[in-house]
């Protein structure tokens, strides 16, 4: 595709997801399925220019708020053109109203690059959420969280997130996952605190390759790695993974208990435990079975006080996860948190039967929120006595705090959160 090819195709698939409630890689999946011709190189290219938009959003939004212009995608793409040190000129040669380019710039279009050439993305008056790029009501949960580091923890927040890896120690050792991605021209590192982890700086694609393909390196956050660990399950252990989903953590889990146990990965979306089946095969796990849970199960009563630990990754906000779905700060309401902190209430109220006398449960978020983490634990824990919680024995580098909390600033990691509650014996 030609520059203008990709501009145009960008201005359509940013309208697509300004239009649409669904995340952003959902709709952006769809879009090039339907675009075969669009080649991998094509692919990259439109969506680093709609991502730079996302990653903006609420900036470009202001500006063009200050101009009294519309929001449409084809502003919102040149305004992040401009600001990335374009010139208008430069701008409206891209608009080339040829047969795969965009449509000419308006005069009124024009107008607003020309009135904004020389100003920069930021702006003194602009408010706090519009800088944080947040929603306006998060903000005071968010500053009462981090106090004078705010500011900080959300400029990491609005980086590209880098590419992480798993080893599968079912298959190899760190030192040969790294040689074989080497044999593919990807340079990976060892991460910091996962001693299963590998980064690759930029975001490239790995699963078409060799290393992805037999099962030596699952991609998986760096913070992710570090809940599986945190879980402490061992070889012969009963293990229940509540809320699944496609087996992330269910993987991590397997292999630390060396495919000896027996692990259960339950989740309440039939899709997602399905998309977990190729996975579990291409790492060689033969020690996890699914279960779908559904409304009326009785599998929960059946299994109680069965597993030596349970892990709840419960449904949360996402805040934690910013880095790679920006736009979902959008779409975040007050609503959905106040929903969310009742399903996770049930959540937990549901595992903790799963768990046997001297077991553990492990409650886990990808949120910053304490709505959804601290609080949410100490409601649980003052509901349900039998429960205590202790400190952290993994991963090495963190254990003995009390709780697992992660952010892009300090530790490079998505945002997470982990506690671990012991069962009286």
């Amino acid at each position: 595709m030609t520059p203008a090819g990709q501009l145009a195709a960008a201005i359509d698939l940013l309208a697509a997801i300004e239009a649409d409630g669904r995340p952003a890689d959902a709709i952006a999946n769809h879009f090039f399925r339907t675009r075969r011709f669009i080649g991998g190189g094509d692919r990259r290219a439109v969506s680093t220019l709609v991502w730079g938009v996302l990653r903006a959003r609420r900036h470009l939004g202001w500006w063009l708020d200050y101009c009294h212009a519309p929001q449409s995608p084809r502003m919102l793409l040149c305004l992040q053109a401009l600001f990335m040190g374009q010139t208008p000129n430069k701008i409206a040669m891209a608009f080339t109203s040829g047969r795969y380019g965009p449509s000419p710039l308006t005069p009124e279009e024009t107008a607003v690059l020309e009135q904004l050439s020389t100003r920069t993305l930021e702006h003194p008056n602009m408010p706090e959420p519009v800088k944080f790029e947040i929603p306006d009501w998060i903000l005071p949960k968010l500053r009462s969280q981090f106090g004078p580091t705010l500011s900080d923890e959300m400029a990491a927040m609005n980086e590209t997130a880098p590419l992480d890896l798993r080893v599968n120690l079912l298959k190899a050792t760190r030192e040969e996952a790294i040689a074989a991605l080497a044999r593919e021209g990807l340079r990976a590192e060892p991460t910091t605190y996962s001693p299963w982890g590998l980064r690759l700086q930029n975001r490239q694609s790995i699963t078409s390759g060799k290393a992805f393909q037999e099962g030596l390196v699952e991609i998986q956050d760096e913070g992710s790695q570090l809940i599986a660990l945190a879980v402490g399950a061992q070889p012969g252990m009963r293990v229940a993974d509540y809320c699944a989903g496609a087996g992330g953590k269910t993987l991590a889990i397997a292999m630390g208990m060396e495919n000896k146990g027996h692990i259960v990965a339950c989740d309440v979306s039939e899709p997602r435990l399905e998309g977990a089946i190729k996975r579990l095969r291409r790492a060689g796990v033969h020690n996890a079975e699914r279960h779908l849970l559904e409304p009326g199960d009785k599998w929960v009563k059946r299994q109680s006080a069965r597993f030596d630990r349970v892990l709840v990754d419960a449904p949360c906000t996402g805040t934690g996860t910013w880095r790679r779905n920006p736009d979902a700060r959008t779409r975040l309401t007050e609503t959905d948190l106040a929903e969310l902190t009742v399903k996770q209430a049930d959540i937990l109220d549901q595992a903790q039967k799963l768990v046997k006398p001297g077991g553990k449960l492990i409650y886990a978020t990808c949120s910053l929120l304490n709505d959804e983490n601290e609080a949410q634990l100490e409601a649980f824990l003052s509901r349900t006595p039998a429960f205590k919680q202790v400190p952290l024995e993994a991963p090495e580098a963190l254990a003995g705090a009390l709780t697992l909390r992660l952010t892009p600033k300090v530790h490079g990691t998505d945002g997470f959160f982990a506690a671990v509650l012991a069962r009286d014996p």
